[in-house]
């Protein structure tokens, strides 16, 4: 019976230090000291919205495209006006079937011309966006450096709800920081250095 008794006593006190010892962790953990390091955080799709560089692209892409569209349809118009012109022939006639010929090219040519200026305007924003990426690390590495920021997170807030769930799973993949509570947001900061040209 003592031994019963000794051995309970035991394990009790096994498991009262074990807790005991537990609380002494978590209390006596290290805390995030906020005046031991900083952390930054930034939005990146905030910056690329709001800087000159993207709004003046913007303006420019826009005026570009427009001109090319009104390429595409003045072609366009004049190979409706082709095909008019076909109705008026004898179908069986050989100069009939060279024009339709001549219309199908130029229909094609027109498809072709627009792909085309599709794939360079995707080209162009690529370059600019890229461009624009490295000045940001750049800026951002300046800023953290200056106000001894020891990490900077990108924190764009998702958009939900998501439109399907291939757009929900990619917005839980790429959602990197879910809290900066004391976080600085220098993305202000970045954007007014980048529209200076710094």
């Amino acid at each position: 019976m003592k031994i019963r008794a000794a051995v309970l006593g035991c394990l009790i006190a096994v498991v009262v230090l074990s807790v005991g010892h537990r609380i002494n962790l978590a209390t006596a953990a290290p805390k995030i000291d906020r005046g031991g390091f900083k952390i930054g955080v930034i939005s990146i799709e905030k910056i690329i919205r709001d800087c000159q560089r993207s709004s003046k692209y913007r303006e420019e892409s826009l005026a570009e495209r427009n001109t090319k569209e009104a390429e595409l349809n003045k072609l366009l118009k004049e190979v409706e006006a082709e095909e008019a012109g076909l109705k008026t022939l004898k179908p069986e006639s050989l100069d009939r079937l060279a024009r339709t010929k001549d219309v199908f090219e130029k229909r094609a040519s027109i498809q072709a011309r627009k792909k085309f200026y599709e794939q360079v305007m995707v080209l162009k924003e690529q370059r600019m966006i890229e461009g624009l990426y490295k000045d940001i690390l750049r800026v951002v590495g300046e800023i953290a450096e200056q106000k001894g920021l020891a990490f900077v997170f990108e924190r764009s807030e998702p958009v939900l709800p998501a439109i399907n769930l291939n757009e929900l799973s990619m917005i839980i993949k790429t959602s990197k920081v879910l809290y900066s509570g004391g976080g600085v947001d220098i993305s202000d900061e970045v954007i007014a250095r980048l529209d200076a040209g710094k």
